[in-house]
């Protein structure tokens, strides 16, 4: 389970506080799917960080598993992500230098992986999310829709049980946009918790619950 109790993260802009999360307090499920939608501005991404334990905030507590993260050290809390979480974004943040395969072993390497398990572990996610005829393809030469795809086969390469996805279609045709969100419900459907931040409404709708964020609070659940 994920929990937010009374969680407070401000910034402060040109001389002014800025409340990004104002009091949200929310519970997540196990093998829940959320979408996560709002104005922009809102608070989307900053509630995902949080969540996440990317992003410390100023008041309240964020659990997983009734582990309060952020009473963890740094370095405890980067390994708590390594081991049960996976990020998606919107840029995709592959490499430029690697092929397709060796984006998805970069992970499987700082694990401590040996080599021919690297390869063969990311040819079985390659292959997972169509991309066997791209596998020695540089980011360069694939599709924003294959870039995507990769990205989400680096992800699973620690075989996370939650999944933080930021705006996952936001750069993607629909049709392409379509093909990642039927991915990440078939995630989601092998047990995986997963978290969407989206614009998109179609998108969200595919969720099996979505939450409203207005000015930093919740208001819809």
């Amino acid at each position: 389970m994920l929990e937010m109790i009374d969680v407070h993260v401000n910034y402060s802009m040109k001389g002014q506080t800025v409340k990004a999360l104002d009091g949200v307090s929310l519970a997540i499920e196990s093998g829940d799917f959320l979408a996560v939608v709002g104005p922009s501005g809102s608070g989307k991404s900053t509630f995902l960080q949080s969540l996440g334990g990317m992003l410390s905030p100023a008041k309240g507590r964020v659990r997983m598993d009734g582990t309060s993260l952020y009473d963890l050290s740094a370095d405890h809390r980067a390994a708590m992500r390594k081991k049960h979480v996976g990020f998606v974004f919107q840029t995709f943040n592959l490499l430029p230098y690697l092929t397709a395969k060796q984006n998805v072993q970069v992970p499987l390497l700082l694990n401590g992986e040996a080599p021919d398990k690297q390869a063969e572990k990311a040819v079985e996610l390659l292959d997972k999310v169509g991309l066997m005829d791209r596998l020695n393809h540089k980011p360069s030469e694939l599709s924003s829709g294959q870039q995507q795809r990769v990205a989400l086969a680096r992800m699973l390469a620690n075989n996370p049980r939650v999944v933080f996805a930021d705006e996952p279609t936001g750069t993607l045709d629909p049709e392409t946009g379509s093909q990642v969100i039927g991915f990440l419900k078939e995630l989601n459907s092998e047990g995986r918790t997963i978290v969407m931040v989206t614009h998109n409404p179609k998108a969200a709708d595919q969720a099996s619950r979505c939450i409203r964020l207005v000015e930093g609070r919740i208001t819809d659940a």
